[in-house]
């Protein structure tokens, strides 16, 4: 299997840690005497740079919101001169005061570098054609995955998302080898190359790389058939860094966290108590090498776990499960958690319907919550026939109940009636009025 940077990814564990402590002790005390807001946070919990003498003692800091990266817009987190930053992004949501991520020099190289690490797992060299459909401009995941393509090598189509019949074309003329684009995106390909005659076993993909919304093993198995490639999972957040936080490997048996630069915890989200490895929590990253605007104790939102193996690859670097979800997507219907990629992991498993579904949940009369479960079906099933369809909303309400424990309502709906997103599929639509 192909390693782009063997020391960083294959290094010795225990070697690993003292580097470790090393750049947080050095962070630490940084970001205590350049940035006010985190002077402040450190006072209020009675912590001062001298007491981190291990890692463990990382548990001390505080935590790092999103709310308080709003609050601090937009140089509020800033730990270097304005002159010393060549690149800004900001988050990719559309409402309210944006995140900003603010880079040095030392920034962009690690950035190309650890998104170089990523590609590489996935398969990538030098000799290949990366086809990036991922959004550019203020959003980090189209630059982010540019620049480790440019680190790699590689020859490098600068997409972006969008206008997809061109982005098939452009596929099919320039013989591109890895895809990086959101999974439900990639799927929406398939469709649009279906209505105008492309077929994927005649074109060059051998691998896509697809991160920025969770997805699941079901799906995975459904964009491998449909594209004929082998699909990748990547991570990472503007918060952090943008794209490059960690990627999956050729054996698919986790994300490996490029943890030489960022440092990976899992916490009870309620509690905030820091998990053993191999619990299932709350992901928290602490940027310990990061110029511009690093970040001590970030919460992701995002839920997953983390362990160590001996991997197939050789790399030694901590391991994240693909994300089971986030804690601000969970719903608790009728007292049991779920997270829209468990219903997704049922769908896929059921061959009558399309990869694309809405979760609607609505307050009815009895001021209780409903959810419908919005579910497009095959078109070859699709018929006039009541009892075909009614077999098929069976079916889908049999497997959610044995696997979720909750009943819900379905709606079988016609092929492509469900919107399409060409970035982030949007799975659940709130109508209570909260």
């Amino acid at each position: 299997m192909l390693i782009w940077n063997s020391k960083a990814e294959c290094d010795n564990r225990d070697d690993r840690k003292v580097q470790q402590l090393y750049n947080l002790k050095k962070l630490v005390r940084h970001v205590y005497e350049t940035i006010p807001f985190y002077k402040t946070k450190f006072d209020e919990v009675g912590v001062k740079p001298d007491d981190i003498q291990s890692m463990a003692d990382i548990a001390k800091l505080p935590f790092t919101s999103k709310d308080e990266l709003r609050e601090t817009y937009p140089y509020g987190l800033l730990a270097v001169d304005e002159k010393e930053i060549v690149e800004i992004h900001t988050s990719s949501g559309t409402t309210g005061t944006p995140v900003l991520a603010a880079y040095t020099e030392a920034d962009m190289d690690m950035w190309s570098e650890v998104t170089a690490r990523c590609l590489c797992m996935a398969g990538g060299t030098p000799d290949d054609v990366v086809q990036n459909a991922y959004g550019y401009g203020m959003f980090t995941g189209g630059l982010g995955v540019h620049y480790g393509s440019h680190k790699l090598g590689c020859n490098t189509i600068p997409a972006a998302s969008g206008n997809t019949k061109r982005q098939l074309l452009l596929m099919r003329d320039f013989k591109s080898t890895i895809l990086t684009c959101t999974p439900s995106y990639s799927l929406y390909m398939a469709e649009v190359a279906r209505e105008i005659g492309i077929d994927f076993k005649e074109l060059s993909l051998k691998a896509g790389i697809f991160g920025a919304e969770p997805w699941s093993d079901n799906m995975r198995k459904e964009i491998e058939q449909k594209l004929n490639l082998k699909a990748f999972d990547i991570y990472g957040l503007t918060e952090i860094v943008g794209p490059g936080v960690s990627a999956e490997c050729e054996a698919h048996n986790g994300l490996h966290v490029n943890e030489d630069h960022f440092y990976p915890e899992i916490i009870n989200p309620d509690t905030g108590e820091v998990l053993p490895e191999g619990e299932k929590g709350e992901l928290v990253f602490t940027t310990i090498t990061r110029e511009g605007t690093p970040i001590i104790r970030y919460r992701t939102r995002d839920i997953t776990w983390l362990w160590h193996d001996e991997c197939p690859c050789g790399r030694t670097t901590v391991k994240m499960h693909r994300l089971l979800g986030r804690t601000d997507d969970m719903m608790i219907l009728r007292g049991v958690n779920i997270f829209p990629s468990q219903i997704e992991n049922v769908l896929m498993r059921i061959e009558e319907t399309e990869p694309h579904y809405q979760i609607v949940i609505d307050r009815g009369d009895s001021h209780l919550d409903e959810v419908e479960l919005q579910v497009e079906v095959e078109p070859s099933f699709f018929t006039d026939e009541t009892k075909s369809l009614e077999r098929i909303k069976n079916k889908i309400s049999a497997e959610i109940k044995q696997e979720l424990g909750i009943s819900m309502m379905i709606k079988l709906v016609e092929p492509k009636s469900i919107a399409r997103s060409e970035g982030k599929a949007k799975r659940v639509m709130d109508k209570r009025k909260l």
